[in-house]
C-alpha cells in the first residue's frame, strides 16, 4: 500500500506536480485559445458559461494551483500536489463505484506513449471485478484536422485501452499510437457502440477528446489533464466532467506506475 505521503513525495520528484515541465506560456496561449473558442483547445466541450481569459486563469490557480497572477507570464508552470491527490482520491472512488456496480466502461487516451500503462491497469482491474471493458469502431477512420492539415486515422484498442494510430502501422508494439486531443474519435466509438445495439458506456476514463467528448454528450468521465488542458477543468466546474485530476501528462510512463498502484488500492481493485 502506497502511502499519500510516499505518493506527494514521488509526484514532486518526478516532476508529475510541483514545478512541471509544461511552461507559463503553453498554459497561458492554452487560456487565450479556450477563451476564442478554438476547437484545439475545446477538446470537444461546448461551455455553457462565457469563459474569458481572466476566469480561466481564476480556475486553473483554484483546480491545479498555478500562480493566478496575470503578470506572471514565463517559465515553468507549477501544480499543487495536494490538489492532485485530492483528483487521485476522486478519480479512485469513481472507478470503485464503476467496479461494484459492474458497469460498462470505455477508456482511451491521446497520450499513448506516455498513459497507455496506466490505463491498461485500469482496465485489466476493472475487468477482473466484472465490468465489461467496451471496444467498439475498432479500425474504424477518423478524420483528424492536425497543425499539418486533416489525417486520417485508425481507432485501435491495446488490452481494452482506445487510441488512434496512423494508417499502415501495424501496433505490434513498437508503435504505441498518436498524439492526439480529438474528441472525435470518442464520438465514433460512441456511435458505433449505439449503432451495434450494444451497451454504451456508463463511465469514460482518460484523457483530452476521450473525456471533454464523452461529458459533452451527458456521459460520465473521469481523467488526468497537463495545466495547458483547461478544457477538463472547464468542463468539472460547469458539470460535463466528473473529475479531472491535475498532473504532468508528459512524463516517463514508468513514473505513473506508483499512481497505478495507489488508485487500484484507494479503488479496492488491488489483486
Amino acid at each position: 500500500m502506497l502511502s499519500t505521503g510516499a505518493l506527494r513525495a514521488h509526484l514532486l520528484a518526478a516532476g508529475l506536480a510541483g514545478t512541471v515541465a509544461t511552461s507559463r506560456e503553453e498554459s497561458l496561449r492554452s487560456y487565450r485559445l479556450f477563451a476564442a473558442r478554438d476547437p484545439r483547445v475545446l477538446l470537444g466541450l461546448d461551455p455553457a458559461w462565457g469563459w474569458d481569459e481572466a476566469d480561466l486563469l481564476r480556475l486553473m490557480a483554484d483546480k491545479c494551483g498555478v500562480s493566478g497572477d496575470p503578470e506572471h507570464r514565463s517559465g515553468p508552470d507549477v501544480i499543487d500536489p495536494e490538489r492532485t491527490l485530492r483528483g487521485l482520491d476522486a478519480f479512485a472512488a469513481r472507478l470503485g463505484a464503476a467496479a461494484a456496480r459492474r458497469v460498462p466502461v470505455l477508456l482511451g487516451t491521446g497520450h499513448p506513449h506516455r498513459l497507455l500503462g496506466f490505463y491498461v491497469a485500469l482496465a485489466d482491474a476493472l475487468s477482473a471485478a466484472g465490468c465489461l471493458v467496451l471496444t467498439p469502431a475498432q479500425g474504424r477512420c477518423v478524420d483528424i484536422t492536425t497543425r499539418f492539415g486533416v489525417r486520417t486515422y485508425l481507432i485501435d484498442y491495446v488490452r481494452g485501452v482506445a487510441l488512434v494510430r496512423e494508417p499502415g502501422l501495424s501496433g505490434d508494439g513498437r508503435e504505441p499510437g498518436a498524439h492526439s486531443h480529438s474528441a472525435l474519435p470518442v464520438r465514433a466509438a460512441l456511435e458505433s457502440a449505439a449503432e451495434g445495439g450494444g451497451p454504451l458506456p456508463e463511465l469514460v476514463v482518460g484523457d483530452h477528446g476521450w473525456v471533454c467528448g464523452a461529458g459533452q454528450l451527458g456521459i460520465e468521465a473521469i481523467g488526468l489533464a497537463d495545466t495547458d488542458d483547461p478544457a477538463l477543468f472547464v468542463g468539472e466546474a460547469e458539470g460535463q466532467v466528473s473529475v479531472a485530476v491535475p498532473l504532468d501528462d508528459g512524463v516517463r510512463s514508468d513514473y505513473y506506475r506508483p499512481l497505478t498502484r495507489y488508485v487500484l488500492n484507494r479503488a479496492c481493485l488491488s489483486r
